[in-house]
């Protein structure tokens, strides 16, 4: 088992050097990335994480040079070569090399590159829930394309982790509207309905939030309502969690200092982290 890396139709090295100084993913943060959670031996939800890159790219008007079964086979190929049966892999495709300019350069020829790396969930987190603070949301107003551009999100995952939070949920200070996570989607429960922003260019459409949305929550009977609210009502909240690819369903019992319900993860969450797991375990394990 080791970590590998494959770029523009070889695998490699984590250590060896391909990347251009003139790369426009290097210089301008011209691209867009994904990242897969492999359980088993196998890419969860693969399908969507693809679907959502094609349009990332579609939006930033980046040639698409590669159909969804080559991308498949090169997950596929990228886990057996490094025997690695739980990890994530990350891809990104940069708009590709030219001289340094602003505008878009003509015939240039993305560049597909994508690591995987052992990584387990914690579920230790899932147990006893994090710890989370507030952080002004100083991004774009294009969230919703999952770009390699990401100073934003990680100003305030440092402001978090230099607090001795485990993230930081964003809100807009001109709205005083929250909209997600530094690196995930956020959610409250308050008297049996759940509440999470809508989808729009303000926040991203996570996979993980997608399925929950789309199977657990209807499988669960659950209410959800897609609305954004203010931290002051999220601070009212019976419940709280955010999702990703690599936290799935985690619990949140505090913001800021400030317990959400009893402190503790509550039924609803944990309803749905199950549900999670099960759709997990029926795709992966079989």
């Amino acid at each position: 088992m080791k970590e590998l890396g494959f770029f523009d139709g070889e695998f490699i090295n984590l250590d060896e050097t391909k990347v251009s100084l003139e790369d426009r993913g290097y210089q301008f943060g011209d691209g867009i990335y994904e990242a897969a959670k492999v359980y088993n031996g196998k890419c969860f939800a693969l399908d969507r994480h693809l679907e959502r890159c094609i349009r990332s790219l579609r939006e930033l008007q980046i040639p698409v040079t590669y159909t969804n079964d080559e991308l498949t086979a090169i997950h596929e190929d990228i886990i057996a070569k490094s025997q690695i049966n739980d990890g994530v892999i990350y891809f990104q495709i940069t708009r590709g090399t030219a001289p340094r300019t602003h505008f878009f350069p003509d015939k240039v020829v993305p560049h597909l590159s994508m690591t995987i790396r052992p990584s387990l969930v914690h579920e230790d987190w899932q147990t006893s829930g994090i710890q989370t603070l507030w952080a002004e949301d100083i991004r774009w107003l294009r969230c919703d394309i999952k770009t390699i551009n990401l100073l934003g999100n990680v100003l305030a995952k440092q402001k978090a982790h230099a607090k001795g939070f485990h993230e930081a949920i964003q809100f807009r200070k001109d709205t005083n509207l929250v909209t997600e996570g530094s690196s995930s989607n956020f959610f409250i429960v308050k008297d049996d309905i759940i509440w999470t922003h809508p989808l729009n260019n303000l926040i991203l459409k996570g996979i993980t939030r997608s399925i929950l949305l789309e199977e657990c929550a209807p499988q669960l009977g659950l209410t959800v309502v897609e609305k954004a609210f203010t931290p002051e009502f999220a601070a009212g909240a019976d419940e709280a969690f955010v999702t990703s690819t690599s936290l799935e369903v985690t619990p949140v019992i505090s913001i800021s200092g400030k317990k959400i319900g009893h402190g503790v993860p509550g039924k609803i969450t944990k309803q749905l982290l199950a549900a999670y797991k099960a759709l997990v375990k029926a795709d992966c394990y079989r």
